[in-house]
């Protein structure tokens, strides 16, 4: 049985930015384990490759167990583009996947 998730988060792009040519929304995928809900792998559509391999690593670790919180302030802190706030507002979406698993779920999971 897999024992990840894939939760996928959504926000509108800045316009000027590179990557709001190519798509109006911005998607974060976070794969999470099931048992401590940490993010073993992430992935978004911000336009460089450099960019998602930054935040890819800038996400891994954090559990959603901790909240939204701590994942929101490494971004505002590490972060700096005209993206950020579609960023968070992404992860921030994500996020409610994760609330919305745990309350369907209960503990059998």
């Amino acid at each position: 049985m897999k024992r990840t998730v894939m939760l996928a988060g959504h926000a509108k792009l800045p316009q000027g930015m590179a990557a709001s040519d190519v798509y109006h929304t911005l998607t974060v995928t976070l794969e999470a384990d099931l048992k401590y809900w940490v993010i073993i792998d992430a992935s978004c559509t911000l336009a460089t490759g450099h960019a998602q391999d930054f935040l890819g690593q800038l996400l891994k670790g954090h559990s959603l167990l901790d909240g939204v919180e701590p994942i929101v302030e490494a971004i505002g802190s590490h972060y700096y583009g005209k993206a950020q706030s579609a960023l968070i507002a992404a992860i921030k979406d994500a996020y409610k996947q994760y609330v919305y698993i745990k309350e369907q779920s209960g503990s059998f999971l």
